[in-house]
């Protein structure tokens, strides 16, 4: 556990290594990344590192006094956990700093083959109290948790306060209005968990079907999502973030297209104690890595720095307004009006 007005690391997404190098060129603490194999949630076709690229990364990484997290963060098919096992072990081998896991069996593991391991638990566990966090820390031994996000500004400062772990939590990117990677709207549509498959709609369900008046209907296999007029923008389909017809009105019933932005939070998650800040988005870019780590480092310097005079400055929402979903911020959980 950290003690408050420490400076939080910062840790970056990397699906590519020409991500991780920007991550850490730009001034990340921590890279995390995962294998081409259904061991990580975002095993996306063109995405993630083999076993030279995990070397080469590290590599890169740690002469420039950076981390690298290996994600190991879907669940262990019952069938055979062994490909987990053995990623776990590749971890070691190839020199990852911490492993992130979400499954007890991988987790129980690494505890037992790999007892110097660092386990971080997993946004993907949905550990929402310091008591479950506890209870991975007594059985397994993890030394940092990633909350979900889901929680108050002042939840989130009484698991910190009540943990024995260093806990990290995400301050930019997408949002999930679901438990975390456990969406059941789009399991039930699609027929995959979001966990295994590493994405809301698998390409496999997203059906595109041009209309009459020059439009666009995007569906989820047989599930209408929205329909985009002739020169609107479209989107990626997601289910929550669909627009249907409520009560006469089309609008977006579940969720809007927005990002998480939790840049003006700074001085108090440092204050609380926040070990390190995570910047989701191992399927984007290497441009969005690197602008969006750029301005996360420096503000964080400066939070950490002078936090009664810090402000988040109009160039920096800019920057980060361009990478956010429909170009909007929100402060999600973080600022929840209601109980």
């Amino acid at each position: 556990m950290r003690s408050s007005r420490t400076k939080p690391e910062l840790v970056c997404p990397a699906g590519s290594l020409r991500a991780l190098e920007c991550a850490v060129n730009a001034g990340a603490d921590a890279v995390y990344l995962g294998l081409k194999d259904a061991t990580n949630a975002r095993n996306f076709a063109g995405l993630n590192f083999d076993d030279a690229q995990v070397r080469q990364g590290v590599a890169y990484a740690h002469k420039r006094g950076a981390k690298v997290l290996m994600a190991l963060n879907t669940f262990a098919q019952a069938a055979n956990p062994e490909p987990w096992y053995r990623a776990a072990d590749k971890a070691v081998e190839l020199g990852a700093d911490a492993l992130i896991v979400a499954d007890t069996a991988v987790m129980a593991w690494c505890a037992r083959q790999h007892p110097a391991l660092r386990l971080h638990l997993s946004v993907q566990a949905s550990a929402t109290s310091h008591a479950a966090i506890e209870f991975y820390r007594e059985r397994y031994g993890i030394q940092r948790a990633v909350l979900p996000r889901v929680l108050t500004i002042q939840q989130v400062a009484q698991v910190v306060k009540q943990s024995k772990v260093d806990i990290e939590v995400f301050g930019f990117g997408s949002l999930c209005v679901m438990v975390e990677g456990r969406c059941v709207l789009s399991s039930w549509v699609t027929g995959q968990s979001p966990n295994n498959a590493g994405v809301c709609s698998p390409p496999s369900a997203v059906r595109w079907t041009e209309k009459p008046d020059g439009g666009v209907d995007a569906r989820l296999n047989c599930v209408l999502i929205d329909h985009y007029g002739p020169d609107e923008s479209r989107a990626y389909p997601t289910l929550c973030k669909g627009r249907f017809v409520v009560e006469n009105h089309r609008e977006y019933a579940l969720e809007e297209p927005t990002s998480l932005n939790t840049l003006e939070l700074l001085p108090q998650l440092i204050d609380m104690g926040i070990a390190a800040i995570k910047i989701e988005g191992r399927q984007r870019s290497a441009a969005y890595v690197e602008q969006v780590t750029k301005v996360w480092r420096t503000a964080i310097d400066r939070a950490a720095g002078d936090p009664d005079h810090f402000a988040v400055g109009s160039a920096e929402l800019a920057v980060l307004a361009r990478h956010a979903e429909g170009q909007q911020h929100t402060l999600g959980a973080y600022e929840r009006p209601w109980r």
